[in-house]
């Protein structure tokens, strides 16, 4: 292994539904923490354009219009914005990982809630389609696949990746252990409100789901099965982003309550026993170190310093894909293969007849 891997996890909200505009925002990030010296710069769950926490908010036929602006700005895998972000990894010699609502050519509405991984070199190195939508996700995207199961080998370690509630399905979670992930991104939303409080009423804290306890917990459980270390990276949820969600509604006033109340996701760190370790921030006029156990309530870049081989020593206690599995027991098998919608045979094109004629043969017919 190459020694420590300086990870820089931003904790960013977007320019809410402008895949141009948050793209750009991510690539001053991006250049940020290069100066910081970050090897790998990590996004929230469609960061690119937004997460659309609308559908668990506003009733299924209030939200066509967001439906259809989502769809706008949801981006291709090999689009603008991605080739950009490229660009980006490239000229700052980053490993980068990042979460999109993707859109496919071979349909105007179906999107798939992706994380991209780009390396140094600006090559796209895995692209995962969230395997199954969670709760009002299913409203916006669709199922995906198995094809982006994949811990990508680096300098550093191997680098695997789940979004969200992904980190609750065991085997997907397996799927990533069994190919000597050490270091586990887990992507969240910047918030997930699924109980609500009257407006003006105090907020109830043991009326919503505590999704800040949720995450920590699953992902920590990862980092234990796994002997990994873990990345927390949730989005942040600004002012111009509720004012969007809650345009055009009957009852925006509770809507919005109801935003500025629910618990934000936190950004943090999880070393190999699933215990929290401490990040920090730079300060951008004086590059001056801040310790930070998390950020939650503010933009910011988290940063940590991982030193990946320290993940050896917990294998020889549980090594749940090794010496501490029973094969003979337990057969898991899984389909990477890209799924499609409809597969063409088309017909080889007809040969093509050559006829060689000399030039006295030519003459000759002409006579």
């Amino acid at each position: 292994m190459a020694g420590p891997i300086r990870v820089a996890a931003c904790h960013a909200a977007p320019v809410f539904l402008s895949a141009k505009a948050t793209t750009q925002k991510a690539i001053s990030f991006i250049k940020n923490a290069s100066k910081n010296k970050a090897n790998l710069v990590i996004f929230p769950e469609t960061y690119i354009p937004a997460f659309p926490v609308w559908s668990a908010l506003r009733a299924p036929t209030h939200n066509h219009d967001l439906f259809k602006r989502m769809a706008s700005q949801s981006i291709y895998a090999d689009g603008d914005e991605i080739q950009a972000l490229q660009a980006a990894a490239q000229e700052t010699k980053t490993y980068l990982s990042i979460g999109i609502s993707e859109k496919t050519r071979f349909s105007s509405g179906t999107l798939f809630n992706s994380n991209i991984m780009i390396g140094p070199d600006g090559r796209v190195l895995n692209l995962h389609r969230k395997l199954m939508p969670t709760f009002f996700e299913k409203l916006t995207w669709a199922p995906g696949d198995g094809h982006g199961l994949s811990a990508i080998s680096t300098p550093f370690g191997n680098i695997g990746a789940l979004i969200c509630g992904e980190n609750t399905n065991p085997l997907a979670r397996y799927s990533l252990i069994a190919q000597a992930e050490a270091l586990h991104i887990s992507t969240w939303p910047a918030a997930w409100p699924t109980r609500v409080s009257n407006a003006g009423s105090t907020p109830d804290p043991g009326a919503n789901y505590d999704n800040v306890a949720a995450n920590r917990i699953r992902a920590a459980a990862h980092c234990f099965e796994a002997k990994a270390f873990g990345v927390l990276c949730s989005g942040h949820l600004d002012e111009s982003a509720i004012q969007i969600i809650v345009a055009g509604t009957e009852n925006a006033e509770h809507i919005t309550h109801v935003l500025r109340t629910s618990q934000r996701g936190v950004t943090m760190y999880l070393d190999p026993t699933g215990a929290p370790i401490p990040g920090f921030t730079v300060d951008s006029e004086t590059g001056e170190k801040r310790e930070a156990d998390f950020l939650q309530k503010e933009e910011g870049i988290l940063y940590a310093d991982l030193n990946l081989a320290d993940c050896v020593e917990g294998k020889q206690y549980h090594d749940v894909v090794g010496g501490y599995q029973r094969h003979d027991v337990f057969q898991l098998t899984v389909n990477r293969e890209r799924q499609v919608p409809i597969r063409f045979l088309d017909p080889p094109p007809a040969p093509v007849e050559r006829q060689n004629h000399s030039v006295e043969d030519i003459s000759s017919s002409r006579c």
